[in-house]
């Protein structure tokens, strides 16, 4: 192995540390949601402010996190993304010593922002360390220590942040209003010690890559070739174009079910369990997704992406037909299930979404990355749903998402050539 590949297999391994990272945190959403939704006694529309706060940072902070990227590069962007993480993960102290669900909300914005700069900067990084025709299995791999952050998360973490009991409202109102109150604050502060812990774990990766040597990739950011790009120039392309619709439908889909699944799970004609047992199910979910993306990352080195991604889309509504169309355990499974077929979409569809862009690649990142805000739409409408034709019929909504990534897989995908203007000719390659 020469030193040039020795570097890069080194600075993958690295960066797979934080995407294992901010895979745990986001993970955490899906627990917050039941524990908040008892602490604030909450609808389910009102409890998916949670992740709408976290999601809609992606919109908001994808194109400052581009200029950053633009401005210091690849390294420091994953090193300022990983120190504002910390601090928000800081933030959920005093969010939680009050009690205040707009602090929490508050901590959340922190949080992502420090995600979305992880995000712009992590994802194309990655992408274009090694070879173009292997970008999407490198990806995928990346993304599959994400799952396990994902998947790992919920399971340790989970149980102590769901340590007091979750009581249905009628119980909370049997009970004396000192006890009430005292219920309350005991389901807020169970959220602080595992924050803390993480805000320390995100300091500590910010130390270590500040100090690690990563490959510099200048030609990737928006100057490669000398002079500065336009978001415009990007959308010329069509594939890029159609994959941000793509990345905003799948991550609402992804995230729409991870919200529900604690409570589609404690339901009586599902599982039938409480929300701290069913927390453990949201793991499978996940883990799921991590199994998946190993497979893909192996499948994609013999199989044509887009027809993998496809192919994993059908399978995704079949389960979600399942689902909608049983009950029981069957039902239970099947939802779980999806997780597998989510696995490869993400990094599949952001490879397919930048491929070929050059030095346009930046700004195509921060517009992928930006659609990352369906993950606050699609649950949010879900959420509505729910509250009136029930949780299970409610699946539809992310149904359709994967009918558009099926699509997208077998059309939408394809690179087509586009017509320079002549005052930008030659500034990207088609």
């Amino acid at each position: 192995m020469s030193r040039r590949d020795l570097s890069s297999s080194t600075a993958l391994a690295v960066l797979t540390t934080i995407f294992f990272t901010w895979g745990a945190l986001t993970s955490l959403n899906d627990v917050l949601i039941p524990h908040l939704k008892a602490v604030f006694e909450m609808n389910y529309a009102q409890t998916m402010l949670i992740q709408f706060t976290f999601f809609s940072t992606y919109l908001v902070m994808s194109v400052p996190a581009g200029k950053v990227v633009a401005w210091v590069g690849y390294k420091h962007s994953i090193v300022i993304g990983l120190v504002v993480a910390g601090i928000g993960a800081l933030a959920f102290f005093p969010a939680a010593r009050i009690p205040s669900y707009p602090l929490f909300l508050f901590a959340l914005f922190v949080l992502a922002s420090g995600i979305t700069l992880l995000q712009v900067s992590a994802n194309p990084y990655i992408s274009l360390l090694g070879e173009a025709r292997t970008a999407s299995s490198r990806l995928n791999l990346a993304q599959a220590l994400n799952s396990l952050g994902h998947t790992i998360a919920p399971a340790l973490l989970g149980p102590l942040i769901l340590s007091v009991a979750v009581l249905g409202s009628v119980e909370l109102a049997a009970l004396p209003a000192p006890e009430q109150e005292a219920y309350r604050i005991a389901q807020a502060e169970s959220v602080q010690l595992p924050y803390l812990g993480l805000a320390a774990g995100l300091f500590a990766l910010a130390a270590f890559v500040y100090v690690f040597r990563l490959p510099a990739l200048v030609e990737a950011t928006d100057r490669g070739d000398g002079r500065p790009h336009s978001f415009a120039e990007a959308l010329r392309h069509r594939h890029l174009r159609l994959g941000v619709v793509a990345i905003f439908v799948y991550v609402g889909a992804e995230v729409a079910i991870g919200s529900f699944l604690i409570n589609y799970i404690a339901t009586p004609g599902i599982g039938g369990i409480d929300e701290a047992a069913a927390a453990k199910y949201v793991s499978y979910y996940w883990g799921g997704a991590m199994l998946g993306r190993f497979i893909g990352s192996a499948l994609m080195r013999r199989v044509e992406p887009r027809l993998l991604l496809s192919l994993f889309g059908l399978l995704a509504v079949a389960l979600l037909v399942t689902t909608m169309a049983s009950g029981g355990a069957v039902a239970m499974w099947s939802v779980i299930a999806v997780g597998l077929f989510n696995s490869i979409m993400f990094p599949t569809v952001f490879t397919l979404g930048i491929a070929g862009l050059g030095p346009l690649t930046s700004k195509a990142s921060s517009l992928l990355v930006m659609a990352i805000v369906g993950g606050a739409v699609v649950p949010m409408l879900q959420g509505l749903l729910a509250d009136r034709i029930g949780v299970q019929w409610s699946f539809v909504l992310p149904l359709a998402c994967y009918v558009y990534i099926i699509w997208y897989g077998l059309r939408g995908a394809q690179a087509r050539p586009v017509a320079v203007p002549p005052a930008v000719a030659g500034a990207a390659p088609p």
